[in-house]
């Protein structure tokens, strides 16, 4: 499998500058389970992106920009993901990838109503890898409130419904960060405490008692998400011929 991961965080702090940059953590996740896969990283704010069909499937990361933000490199990965949709190109976004999927296939992002979520969520997603409640991390202030036509929600909590959804077989996308490493969720919670609302900080704190976030089991997730797509391309094909 050769993926692609497009890289959108806008993030320049000094935080971000000790931490290995979003790419590197994804590609790390999916390494954990199919350390053979090529994966190659795309600078998408730079304007740098693939053509839709090079890749057996993309990855599209976290960002601090807002999906409805108006800069054209936001504009152009949308008008990417329409074609890689209407070419039923396999699509996984986390957080900022998966709200700017949902807004260009013409679903709605807005603030969340219960303003910033951080730290570690559990919640139910569906018959997602073996069914049951999963064990996530989140930061985001906005969220998906609307899907788009055809989409169907896996799961999330009260205060996020859309915590995850899939469409048509080649679109799966979270509103978590299953690439956040548990040492690098706690350095975030602290670097940007003076930004955040104490209780969300105290929440956030206190959520990680509960244990680490479920990385290797998402990612088993997301394998065979593009694994399911890849063949159902194939057996598209060999139908056609």
């Amino acid at each position: 499998m050769r993926l692609a991961i497009l890289a959108t965080n806008t993030d320049d702090s000094a935080f971000a500058a000790c931490h290995p940059r979003d790419e590197s953590r994804f590609a790390a996740m999916v390494r954990l389970v199919r350390p053979e896969w090529d994966l190659v990283a795309f600078d998408v704010v730079a304007g740098d992106l693939p053509a839709p069909d090079a890749f057996d499937g993309h990855i599209i990361t976290g960002s601090t920009a807002s999906a409805n933000d108006p800069d054209g490199w936001i504009a152009g990965l949308k008008d990417f993901i329409r074609h890689a949709h209407s070419q039923r190109v396999p699509l996984f976004g986390a957080c900022f990838g998966h709200q700017v999927i949902a807004a260009a296939l013409g679903g709605r992002v807005e603030p969340a109503p219960g303003g910033w979520r951080l730290g570690a969520y559990e919640g139910p997603l569906g018959d997602f890898a073996g069914g049951g409640a999963i064990r996530l991390y989140a930061s985001h202030a906005d969220q998906v409130v609307a899907l788009p036509r055809g989409a169907m929600i896996l799961g999330g909590t009260e205060d996020c419904p859309v915590g995850a959804y899939r469409m048509d077989g080649h679109v799966f996308a979270t509103q978590y960060h299953p690439e956040f490493p548990s040492d690098f969720m706690a350095d975030l919670i602290e670097a940007f405490a003076h930004e955040i609302p104490e209780p969300v900080n105290a929440r956030a704190r206190a959520s990680l008692a509960a244990g680490p976030a479920e990385m290797a089991r998402f990612a088993e997730g997301v394998a065979q998400f593009f694994e399911a797509a890849q063949a159902s391309a194939a057996s598209r094909s060999i139908a056609v011929t």
